[in-house]
């Protein structure tokens, strides 16, 4: 997985006074009225050429402070406008960000070029001497889009772009959080992930409040191509099409992945010994699958590697979210991760058969992504060939719901002191508990004890049992509450159980 891109939300950005620009270091030459797609297309037919990651002064060997310590000279280098209600930054290379990207921005005359030269920046004396008047090779990283999201008349962020082929957004009140991805390969497999890279950016002109962004992307298995079109508001929707071209047959792909950070939650508080009741990006995995189920999977910080797959066949939506929405559930007012958004997937036409797959891999803080969840199709990708998939990204705060169903409001654990090598589940529901029926099993492992009562103050519905998994490092769990006809009134909550760090239930 990578280091968390805490960079991308502050203010590092690189930009150009020209009303558009390309760069061509390290990255491959667009023919004469070459679209995107045909470029990904001509790239995916060649052997891939890996970026050679140097740098030249004064980008090079930089550390977290230096490469902080770069900022955009006022008047050349951040705040490049698009249209009247969208700007752009550039963000330079170093650090974790060396291979170049080339950006394309608007002209009246399609699109115009420029190299990243130093003057563009301002390198605080304390972290640099001499500046050379040139940096031969180097190239922007990527790039960050502002729009007046919260008052009219200030540009927010709303979008960045930058390291490998990650992105994230917020709409309306959010700060950043969870990332998405134009494509994940090999994510929590038995050898190395790879990660493909943009090698091409470009914007268009914005459109009756809408700006697309295309990109072309390319790694040892594969190039490809990302079409966006962007809608900012209270949630911000991007309408997605990525088009995969891979070079070899490709079985562990990673479609529309997100990922994501959970350290710590009610489910097994004692990972971490922290002030603060939550840490983490998100909480569930929700998932609407081709057979008309709502599953809502709670996430966990686990002593070793999991990954689940949950089959489908057409899958409605998917996403990343984040429940708890006080201040008082995470006690942090720095982190804001109550203001953090969700992220859902839509796909706009029938993806077949595969599974949505959750990886969740261990971590002992919170500045580690080590959460993915993605969609894998039953029939690997195969070389020589050309996979379309579109969907609606969505980025926002709003409650997830069920539907017409009952909708699940927190997931809680513990052990059972006084029964050693048992462990206590709470699972809450909104909604009273009128002749339901709690339909709960454990494999393996021996689940007991369930009860379905009100709580108090029209609260909603609570569901309590034990879990006893005997010799079992691992169980997977489901409960969904049935009417008195034995149709679901609830979405099915899943959980994958697993030992604790300690041995433990």
């Amino acid at each position: 997985m990578m280091r968390r891109r805490d960079l991308l939300g502050g203010a590092l950005a690189a930009a150009a006074l020209t009303p558009g620009l390309r760069l061509s270091a390290q990255t491959p030459a667009l023919a004469p009225g070459q679209t995107l797609i045909e470029a990904a297309r001509a790239l995916a037919a060649q052997a891939y050429v890996a970026p050679t990651g140097d740098l030249p002064p004064p980008f090079a060997g930089l550390t977290y402070d230096s490469y902080r310590a770069i900022r955009p000279v006022a008047g050349r280098a951040a705040m490049l406008p698009l249209g009247a209600d969208y700007a752009v930054d550039l963000l330079p290379p170093g650090l974790f960000f060396p291979d170049p990207v080339s950006i394309d921005l608007p002209s009246d005359t399609g699109f115009r070029s420029i190299d990243l030269t130093p003057d563009l920046f301002d390198f605080h004396e304390r972290y640099f001497d001499t500046i050379p008047d040139t940096a031969p090779g180097a190239g922007f990283s990527g790039l960050r889009l502002r729009h007046p999201l919260n008052a009219p008349d200030v540009l927010d962020e709303v979008l960045v772009v930058q390291g490998a082929s990650y992105f994230r957004a917020i709409g309306r009140a959010m700060a950043y959080g969870l990332s998405a991805r134009a494509v994940a390969l090999g994510t929590g497999g038995p050898v190395p992930e790879e990660f493909p890279r943009f090698t091409h950016l470009r914007l268009h002109p914005p459109v009756a409040g809408t700006i697309r962004l295309e990109a072309v992307i390319d790694s040892p298995s594969l190039a490809g191509h990302v079409d966006m079109i962007l809608r900012p508001g209270a949630d911000t929707v991007m309408d997605m099409a990525v088009t995969i071209l891979p070079r070899r047959e490709i079985a562990d792909i990673g479609v529309a992945p997100l990922t994501s950070m959970y350290l710590k939650g009610p489910m097994r508080a004692a990972v971490s010994d922290d002030f603060r009741p939550r840490v983490h990006d998100s909480d569930v995995l929700m998932v609407r699958n081709g057979a008309g189920e709502t599953l809502w999977r709670p996430i966990a910080n686990p002593a070793r590697v999991e990954t689940s797959a949950l089959q489908d066949d057409g899958p409605r939506a998917f996403g990343l979210w984040q429940t708890p929405r006080a201040f008082e559930d995470f006690e942090d007012s720095e982190a804001r991760y109550h203001d953090r958004p969700s992220a859902t997937v839509e796909p706009q036409e029938d993806w077949g058969r595969g599974a949505v797959i959750l990886v969740e891999i261990p971590t002992g803080d919170e500045f580690m992504d080590n959460i993915v969840a993605f969609w894998r199709p039953e029939v690997p990708l195969a070389a020589g060939s050309e996979h379309r998939f579109a969907y609606r990204l969505t980025w926002t705060r709003r409650d997830p719901g069920a539907d017409a169903l009952m909708p699940l409001r927190q997931s809680r654990s513990g052990r059972e002191h006084d029964r050693p090598g048992t462990r206590r589940f709470v699972v809450d529901f909104a909604g009273p508990p009128e002749a339901l029926v709690a339909d709960l099993s454990a494999t393996p492992g021996e689940v007991s004890g369930a009860s379905v009562f009100a709580l108090p103050e029209g609260r909603g519905t609570r569901v309590t049992f034990l879990l006893t998994p005997g010799a079992a490092d691992s169980c997977d769990l489901r409960l969904v509450l049935r009417d008195a006809g034995g149709a679901p009134a609830t979405p099915v909550w899943l959980y994958r159980w697993t030992r604790a760090r300690d041995g433990g239930v």
